[in-house]
C-alpha cells in the first residue's frame, strides 16, 4: 500500500501568464506558496477475489474492470500513461474540490507519485509536475495553466518562470520573521461556492490576444512582489495592497472571474481594513484571500462573519509519499 500527501496551494501574483497559448509568446512569471492543507491519495493492487478488477473511491465509487471503462478522466489516462492495472484507489482531501486552490493538479501529482512508488520506482518533482501538466492539460484536454501541477510537486513559496515550453522554479528568499509575519497578515474565507476551472481558464484563453495589456501589466506585478518579499527594509503592507490592484486587473480578463456576490463580500473586507485580496484561483468562487494587518482582523473577520475562516500555515515540503509497505504481487502484464 501506497499513500501519498499533496499539499494545496495559493497564487499571489501572475495567474494567467502561466498559460501556454500566452508564455510560449510572451514569457510568463507567477508567485505562489503551498499551504498546511492536503489531499491524500491511497493506492494498492486489488486482490483478486472479485468479479471486478479495478476499484476507485471518491465522491463515488467507480468498479471496472478495464481502466477504460472508469468515469473519472484523469485517473483513466494516469492508469494508461503508466501502464497501471489491478488497482484500489482512495482520494480524500482536507478541503473540497473545484475551489481555485489546485486541488486538481494537487491530485493528479499525488496519483502520478504514488504510482510511481507502487512501481518501486522514485520520480522527482520536476518529473512529476511535467507529467501532472501533459497528464491535465494534453490526455485530459483541460484547459488551463501550468502554475498548479509546479506548485503541489516543489513545494513551498515559489518565484516560478515560464519560457518557451518549459519552466523553472526559484524558492523566494525570505526572512523566516518576514514570512511568518507575512503568514500571520493573511486571512482565507470560503465564499461556498465552487467553480471548474478550465471552463473560465478556457475563456481567459480566448481573450488574451485582447487581454495582453492587463496580462503584461499582471506579470510585471510579480517582480515587483518578489523584491517587496526579499528586501527586508520593504514595506510589507504593499504586498497587501499589490494584490488589490492585481485582482483588479484579473477582473479584466474574462466575466466568470468574479460575480455580483463575491464582488460585495470583497467590498466588506476593504471597508473593514484589509490592503487587498483576492479571489484564489481561476475565478468564479471558493476561497477569498485577504491582507490585513493585525489590528484590523477582528473587524475584517466580523465583516465576513457569514463566512468559514480557514487558518492555515505555509508548507515547504511539496508532494511526498507518506506510507509506503512494497506488496508481494504476481505481475501479470
Amino acid at each position: 500500500m501506497i499513500i501519498s500527501k499533496t499539499p494545496f496551494r495559493m497564487s499571489f501574483f501572475g495567474g494567467g501568464t502561466d498559460l501556454k497559448e500566452y508564455f510560449e509568446n510572451y514569457g510568463g512569471a507567477v508567485i505562489s506558496s503551498t499551504f498546511d492543507k492536503y489531499c491524500y491519495v491511497t493506492v494498492r493492487h486489488l486482490p483478486r477475489f472479485f468479479d471486478y478488477k479495478n476499484q476507485l473511491t471518491y465522491s463515488i465509487i467507480e468498479r471496472v474492470s478495464n481502466p477504460e471503462e472508469l468515469q473519472h478522466p484523469m485517473v483513466r489516462e494516469a492508469m494508461k500513461m503508466l501502464d497501471m492495472h489491478e488497482l484500489s484507489i482512495a482520494y480524500d482531501a482536507d478541503l473540497p474540490a473545484r475551489t481555485g486552490l489546485g486541488t486538481s493538479s494537487s491530485f493528479a501529482v499525488g496519483l502520478l507519485n504514488a504510482f510511481y512508488a507502487l512501481k518501486g520506482k522514485y520520480a522527482d518533482k520536476k518529473k512529476l509536475a511535467t507529467q501532472a501538466i501533459y497528464l491535465e492539460r494534453e490526455l485530459c484536454k483541460e484547459d488551463g495553466g501550468w502554475q498548479d501541477q509546479i506548485a503541489a510537486a516543489y513545494g513551498g513559496m515559489n518565484y516560478i518562470e515560464f519560457k518557451g515550453n518549459s519552466f523553472e522554479v526559484r524558492p523566494l528568499i525570505i526572512h523566516p520573521e518576514r514570512k511568518k509575519e507575512l503568514n500571520e497578515n493573511l486571512m482565507m474565507f470560503f465564499t461556498g461556492f465552487s467553480h471548474i476551472s478550465a471552463e473560465i481558464q478556457t475563456e481567459i484563453k480566448q481573450n488574451i490576444k485582447n487581454k495582453l495589456a492587463q496580462l503584461d501589466e499582471m506579470k510585471e506585478l510579480v517582480g515587483k512582489a518578489k523584491a517587496i518579499l526579499e528586501e527586508s527594509h520593504s514595506d510589507l503592507n504593499e504586498f497587501g495592497k499589490m494584490l488589490d490592484y492585481t485582482w483588479k486587473l484579473k477582473r479584466q480578463t474574462g466575466k466568470g472571474i468574479s460575480t455580483g456576490t463575491i464582488d460585495e463580500m470583497y467590498e466588506r473586507a476593504i471597508q473593514a481594513g484589509a490592503l487587498g485580496g483576492k479571489l484564489l484561483g481561476a475565478g468564479g468562487g471558493g476561497f477569498l484571500l485577504f491582507y490585513v494587518e493585525k489590528e484590523k482582523r477582528e473587524a475584517v473577520k466580523k465583516a465576513l462573519e457569514n463566512l468559514l475562516l480557514i487558518p492555515f500555515n505555509f508548507e515547504n515540503t511539496g508532494t511526498e509519499i507518506i506510507y509506503y509497505s512494497p506488496e508481494q504481487y504476481p505481475q501479470i502484464y
